[in-house]
């Protein structure tokens, strides 16, 4: 089984291109270019040196001594929250952007949910000197207030997304239209391991280096490179694409995807797409969507706000279908509780995203000799105002 894109642009049923015409040039172009300039030595050592010097990877792989003592099993965390802009996303927008010089284009745009792929995205435009527009829907502009600052600070324009749920849904098909309208010397930095091919796979590439880290340094603290298990949240799934990438052919390594399950699977109010979704087209490429019956897209939900999407990458889609990772939905209580304990065991708040993995350990049962290697892929700083008013601190 190959758990890896083909030729095609497929993984197994999931994933293609479906797109307007009008997108067809530019997504063709990236398609034909993406590997050759990803090979390029000068792309490689922009990109290694802008990860060391600019990101600060490699982020620690970190022994969670007293959340192993309280789970009763070896728990270590990839601390992807230590990046510079705190959060996995900017490894792909460094990633992108150097691609997006490479294609000669001039202007950026971008979708966010929890505000940390703009963030990143206007982070890197900054640097580069290139404009940067950043579309969001008005509800997570109104909850991640934090985010839009620094977005703007950076230089960056935010579009209020104000149709549908006005969520990163609708965000993303702003983003879309924008692109539409702009072929020629626009570039669409796609925060997620979504979208059309080669997008899933260009992402979950520049992502990978989170799992190409995770093999040496474990090899280091436990003298092997796999672990027992690793796991991620996911929303569209890019911070868990890059956790799994250099695992997903390692039989003896278990994957754990963590979804959003909001209010309760059945509440109606959730976003925990493997267990609610079937198969459909979402913003250019074919995967688990939460639909009705004739197909509209049911909006999700969920506390937190990265993982707030109805879809799910075409890689995790496979991954579910094929059996070859393990799904799990946490509700908001959940997560919210388990961002509290590791806060208070390890002195590390976490993203209510990264929250969600870490709730799995109240009810996933593990052995006391495993290794099970968490994503922390994101911290709390943006999030305070959703704590607060949760634990009413």
């Amino acid at each position: 089984m190959n758990y890896n894109v083909d030729e095609k642009g497929y993984y197994g049923e999931f994933g293609g291109a479906f797109i307007p015409e009008m997108l067809y040039p530019n997504v063709e172009n990236l398609r034909q270019q993406y590997l050759k300039i990803m090979a390029e030595p000068s792309f490689k050592k922009e990109f290694d040196q802008l990860l060391k010097d600019y990101v600060g990877r490699p982020s620690p792989l970190y022994f969670a001594k007293r959340l192993s003592e309280k789970y009763n099993t070896k728990v270590y965390l990839k601390r992807e929250d230590l990046n510079h802009t705190g959060a996995h996303k900017v490894n792909n927008t460094i990633g992108q952007i150097l691609m997006a010089k490479r294609l000669g284009k001039s202007r950026i745009i971008a979708e966010t949910g929890a505000g940390q792929h703009g963030v990143a995205t206007a982070t890197v435009c900054a640097l580069m000197g290139m404009e940067c527009i950043v579309y969001m829907g008005e509800i997570d502009i109104a909850r991640q207030a934090p985010n839009v600052a620094r977005m703007k600070m950076l230089g960056a324009e935010v579009r209020p997304a104000k149709s549908g749920s006005r969520t990163l849904k609708d965000a993303t098909n702003e983003a879309i239209r924008d692109w539409i309208n702009n072929p020629v010397d626009t570039h669409y930095i796609i925060g997620s391991a979504i979208g059309p091919h080669p997008y899933p796979d260009m992402v979950t590439r520049f992502q990978s280096i989170i799992s190409e880290e995770i093999k040496w340094q474990l090899k280091e603290k436990e003298g092997r490179e796999n672990p027992d298990y690793v796991v991620a949240c996911i929303g569209g799934g890019s911070n868990a694409a890059g956790t799994f990438y250099h695992f997903l052919h390692e039989k003896e390594v278990g994957i754990i995807a963590v979804e959003a399950a909001g209010l309760g699977v059945d509440s109606g109010e959730s976003a925990a797409t493997s267990v609610l979704g079937k198969m459909g087209i979402i913003h250019g490429c074919k995967t688990l969507l939460m639909q009705t019956t004739d197909g509209q897209i049911t909006e999700p939900y969920s506390i937190s706000a990265g993982l707030d999407y109805p879809g799910v990458g075409p890689m995790h889609a496979h991954l579910y279908k094929t059996g070859r990772a393990e799904f799990i939905a946490v509700t908001d209580d959940e997560a919210m509780q388990a961002g509290m304990v590791l806060s208070k065991l390890e002195g590390i708040i976490p993203a209510i995203e990264s929250s969600h993995a870490f709730a799995i350990l109240e009810t996933r049962k593990f052995q006391p000799e495993e290794v099970v290697v968490f994503n922390l892929s994101g911290r709390g700083d943006k999030d305070l105002d959703t704590y607060i008013k949760y634990f009413k601190l």
